[in-house]
């Protein structure tokens, strides 16, 4: 990993990356409940808040709608994922675009790559994220890792050992930052936190809960030494997201309680 806290996705050394790739990982269900949300547009509107420090979205959505939102929102090219209707025999995420192509056509800021360790297709996803680290360090773009351990031999992807491997392996591998999910308590990011040396760490948002739920979640994670939130459910279906941007811009920024921003 290197610092790269003067990249535009960091703020006070903290980010709140709006994830946006839904579309293509989950399928339509994830618009259902703000239909609007479907429209990229809606979600680049909402990207623009001060609190979001960059928006996650896949090449073609990059492609068709950041042109008209380059001076607003900083971009995040999701380099691989996989649609919900395929069933293979174990988890993989293709890739879908290059670094060079993010950044040299789309302008990208940063880029992510989701992790599968622990499947049975780790080792291709190894070495092509090596490639991927390698290629975003000569354009000079952090790299994010969706550390997701998923496989036959992982039994329980919510452990806190299993996630604390899985952001070490973002750190042996390379990446700037890593987006784990949430093991449950302030101690147990703590642990995750122990393991990943000066890596950033920032919590996956997950399904849509309540304002209070989320706010404490995202309030235990910059306690115990994370770095933010990459979010998208508890964002955009909300039918006023600027709202809970409002807050958690205090809670994550500002090192207020929730209770405060509530």
């Amino acid at each position: 990993m290197r610092d790269f806290d003067d990249s535009p996705i960091v703020r006070n050394g903290n980010s709140l990356i709006l994830a946006y790739d839904h579309g293509l990982e989950h399928g339509p269900v994830d618009f259902e409940p703000v239909p609007e949300s479907a429209n990229p547009r809606h979600v680049f509107e909402v990207a623009k808040h001060e609190a979001v420090t960059a928006l996650a979205v896949q090449k073609g959505v990059a492609e068709t709608y950041y042109p008209e939102y380059e001076d607003e929102v900083n971009l995040l090219v999701k380099l691989n994922g996989t649609s919900d209707l395929w069933d293979p025999d174990d988890y993989y995420s293709p890739k879908n675009c290059t670094v060079q192509y993010a950044v040299e056509e789309l302008g990208a800021d940063a880029v992510g790559f989701t992790m599968y360790a622990g499947s049975d297709y780790e080792g291709s996803m190894f070495e092509e994220f090596r490639r991927v680290q390698e290629e975003a360090r000569r354009y000079g773009v952090p790299v994010v890792m969706w550390a997701y351990p998923r496989g036959r031999p992982i039994k329980n992807d919510k452990k806190t050992s299993i996630i604390s491997y899985a952001s070490r392996i973002g750190l042996e591998l390379g990446a700037d930052m890593v987006k784990c999910k949430y093991p449950g308590s302030k101690t147990a990011w703590e642990e995750v936190v122990a393991v990943s040396g000066d890596m950033k760490t920032v919590m996956s948002g997950g399904s849509k809960t309540s304002d209070e739920a989320f706010l404490e979640q995202v309030h235990s994670v910059i306690s115990a030494g994370g770095n933010g939130l990459a979010v998208g459910r508890n964002v955009f279906q909300r039918e006023n997201p600027e709202a809970i941007l409002d807050k958690l811009e205090g809670v994550i920024f500002e090192e207020k309680q929730p209770d405060q921003v509530l």
